[in-house]
């Protein structure tokens, strides 16, 4: 049996699917992609942004390991590493025909080498489906397995300030379904307002015909006679374009759709074990049949708990690396995920909280903005802007991640614990925004072996500048990668 992967990715989807119980918008065929396999409910990408998030999603490595610390394209110009192995890199080196239609969103082209590269910017799922039936006819007739990425532009948002790309050119037989603004779910992290209602009926829009598009796909696989050989992976690179979502690290962002089908696997399984999308690459080289090592990925296959329905105890935390979006929206962070708590690692915490430029022009931040008190679902302006070095929430308490528990004494020994992990696997991945006294633990990793000792605390202290006690400094260096 050939072991092909077909990987559809959604672009800026949150889980505005029916499978993830979201009745007002249709999504029929992913939807029954999850009922012909397993449907991941508590899967997370490292960072709620475009570029970086598939990254991530292609190498198995976090942003600060991969070097995509934020947005390809223009003049933002993020690359990933030279020296990083890839998703195509190595299923060319299988004798996969390798290939990506649609959005490609990273670089350079040297270092992701499909050796079919259909880059383009439509919404038109006729066409994409057609490509994608000839690079199947393709594989067919060089009788070779096969590792294609399908990159849909749906549901991000269009050039204007509050469409979807509803206008656009599509083949006629496309569905071109409408949702009232007063009958769309008002997700808790948005305002319920007439602003962000009219958005969300654009965006629904636009998440119906994402779901034609797959649709299309799995039936010119199926056409192909190629499905029972392809493992069929469906997830989004991040939340849904608006505030409080889209780049943030709390769950709106990043805990997102996926959905794995595997053929000789069990169907219609709701895993409910914490899975990163820094797994997905080491899951598709495990069904490949990979024998090259483990090299530097970091995540790890699903295949062995696909069909899992019980938490399992090495499956219940996940980390999370953001850095940049754009060129001019620095703001270096770090999460961690349990079942149950966030921590988050805010490490230049005296910036405001940048905003990205499809959002900023949004009509929906405009009908926000222009109401008093300014609310962003359940967060204040000043708590959305201004956020302190570290938060702490308890999501069963406080699922909308509100109310911080960082300063609360009875949850100091908890706040430390989160704090210890997270230091370890930043000195694991070899971080270089690990700060101590305000300065990257990496950048002086040299001093620190030379007897340099670091004061115990997060940022500089300019009343307080001197450092040295050897009872509250650090003198190890953070592992990994070298400068």
């Amino acid at each position: 049996m050939a072991r092909n992967v077909l990987l559809l990715i959604a672009d800026d989807l949150g889980r505005m699917l029916g499978c993830y119980g979201e009745k007002a918008v249709t999504t029929p065929h992913i939807d029954a992609l999850a009922a012909a396999g397993t449907r991941f409910d508590m899967a997370f990408t490292s960072t709620a942004s475009c570029s970086a998030s598939r990254s991530v999603i292609y190498t198995g490595l976090h942003t600060h390991e991969n070097g995509q610390y934020g947005l390809h394209h223009d003049n933002h110009h993020f690359m990933t590493f030279d020296h990083v192995e890839t998703a195509p890199a190595l299923f060319n080196r299988l004798g996969h025909l390798t290939g990506i239609i649609g959005k490609i969103h990273v670089g350079p082209p040297s270092v992701y080498p499909w050796s079919v590269r259909e880059e383009s910017a439509t919404r038109n799922i006729g066409w994409v489906a057609r490509r994608a039936e000839t690079f199947f006819q393709r594989a067919k007739r060089e009788d070779r397995p096969f590792f294609l990425t399908i990159g849909f532009v749906d549901p991000h948002r269009d050039m204007t300030r509050g469409g979807f790309g509803n206008e656009e050119e599509l083949d006629p037989d496309v569905e071109r379904r409408q949702y009232a603004p007063e009958k769309v779910t008002v997700p808790p992290f948005l305002p319920d307002i007439e602003e962000v209602r009219r958005e969300l009926s654009a965006y629904y829009s636009s998440v119906h015909r994402l779901d034609q598009g797959v649709g299309r796909v799995l039936a010119a696989l199926r056409a192909a006679g190629l499905a029972d050989d392809t493992l069929v992976c469906f997830l989004s690179d991040n939340g849904a374009p608006f505030l409080n979502s889209k780049t943030t690290l709390y769950d709106a962002g990043v805990h997102l759709p996926l959905i794995m089908r595997v053929p000789g696997r069990q169907g219609g399984v709701a895993n409910p074990n914490l899975v990163s999308f820094a797994d997905v690459l080491p899951t598709f080289l495990d069904w490949a049949g990979w024998q090259g090592g483990e090299g530097a990925r970091r995540g790890r296959s699903v295949l062995p708990i696909l069909e899992e329905t019980a938490l399992l105890p090495d499956w219940q935390i996940v980390f999370g690396s953001h850095t940049f979006h754009e060129i001019t929206n620095y703001w270096p962070t770090r999460f961690l995920r349990t079942p149950r708590y966030k921590y988050h690692r805010n490490v230049a915490w005296k910036l405001d909280f940048p905003f990205s430029g499809d959002l900023y022009g949004s009509l929906s931040w405009e009908g926000m903005r222009n109401r008093s008190p300014v609310m962003i679902g359940q967060r204040s302006l000043e708590n959305y802007i201004h956020r302190p070095a570290e938060e702490l929430y308890d999501l069963k308490a406080d699922p909308d991640e509100v109310h911080n528990l960082a300063d609360d004494p009875d949850h100091m020994e908890r706040l430390s614990d989160l704090r210890t992990r997270m230091e370890r696997w930043q000195r694991e991945t070899g971080d270089a925004w690990l700060f101590r006294d305000g300065v990257s633990v990496r950048a002086v990793s040299h001093h620190l072996q030379q007897g340099l000792l670091l004061p115990d605390r997060f940022d500089f202290d300019v009343t307080q500048p001197g450092g040295g006690d050897p009872k509250r400094s650090t003198s190890a260096p953070v592992g990994g990668l070298k400068d």
